[in-house]
């Protein structure tokens, strides 16, 4: 198969730790490069061998078999060699410290390290210390860059634009690294964003990331044109955040009755997993006309096709920017 061609494309950073503080060039350019897989990644004969001999390990610290998967698909599609390491098995669960476990990664040369790790700021740390690429697959409450770029692709693909659009981010925004990189990136690209969810899940002084606080789907929702739930992460709630499953969806749950409220060509996104009945409707979920939540999980594949060969054909190494 033919290659898709760089023209010289060159990203001006070594990695990718999070949106905060990329320009809408650089985004741009992201979305730009995924856009031109997505088409290619449909066809039967769809190899490439840009990344051939390139050298791509996947170190996920927190279970995640859809994030893990898009990444090693995305790899395997450009040629390169993906190693998954199963941190279960590894040396980091017999005490091995995040700084030893970056020297013996260096030991192993690869071109790009992708990490997940439970704990903000870790993934920085081994940027720090490793001589390659390292992409950000989520921090603690820190950053999902990747996560945001699929996400606008998404809705670039399906509206046009992202400038101009009214985009509510709905549910648990307190736990969610999602919900902090796409309010950078819609920011940034020149999105109003909303902020639904109770007071109890909505952190102190996020209005000063440039977004409008609701606590009430009904209000919040008026006149969106995207409307993006989030996933109740249970598992980082110590403490009673709301009183039931059953009244979190009566109020904060997205049904028919609160989309109404939002455009009638509204779009609905969701990150994933779902937890049906509790953040979305299966009836809204499946949605096929309005749905573009199977959509996102195939623009993950690019858009970290995308991450993976910018940085690693493009992006110098080692200054830690």
């Amino acid at each position: 198969m033919s290659e898709i061609a760089l023209d010289h494309i060159h990203f001006p950073h070594s990695h990718l730790l999070g949106i905060e503080g990329l320009s809408q060039d650089v985004i741009s350019l992201l979305l730009d490069r995924a856009e031109s897989f997505v088409e290619h990644n449909r066809q039967t004969d769809n190899k490439l061998s840009s990344l051939s001999g390139r050298t791509i390990i996947n170190l996920f610290f927190e279970d995640s078999t859809r994030t893990r998967t898009s990444f090693e698909l995305a790899g395997k599609q450009l040629g390169g060699n993906v190693i998954n390491m199963s941190v279960a098995t590894s040396s980091v669960k017999k005490g091995e410290t995040l700084i030893d476990t970056a020297m013996t990664l260096n030991a192993m040369h690869p071109d790009v390290l992708v990490v997940r790790h439970n704990d903000s700021g870790a993934v920085q740390l081994l940027s720090e210390k490793v001589n390659c690429a390292v992409i950000n697959a989520g921090d603690g409450r820190h950053e999902h860059p990747t996560q945001a770029l699929l996400d606008a692709l998404t809705i670039r693909r399906r509206k046009g634009r992202i400038a101009g659009l009214l985009v509510a981010i709905c549910g648990d925004i307190a736990h969610s690294r999602v919900a902090r990189s796409n309010i950078h990136l819609l920011n940034t690209m020149g999105a109003e964003v909303r902020l639904i969810a109770p007071k109890t899940l909505i952190p102190s002084g996020i209005e000063g990331m440039g977004v409008q606080v609701f606590n009430d789907m009904n209000e919040g929702l008026k006149d969106c044109d995207i409307v993006m739930m989030l996933r109740l992460q249970t598992e980082r709630m110590q403490g009673g955040f709301f009183p039931s499953i059953r009244e979190y969806f009566h109020f904060f749950g997205l049904d028919y009755d609160k989309l109404a409220n939002a455009r009638e060509d509204a779009l609905i996104m969701h990150p994933g997993p779902m937890n049906r009945g509790v953040e979305i409707a299966s009836e809204v979920a499946d949605d096929i006309g309005r749905s573009a939540i199977r959509e996102q999980v195939e623009m993950g594949v690019a858009v970290r096709m995308a991450c993976l060969e910018l940085l690693t054909l493009s992006a110098p190494k080692g200054d830690g920017s």
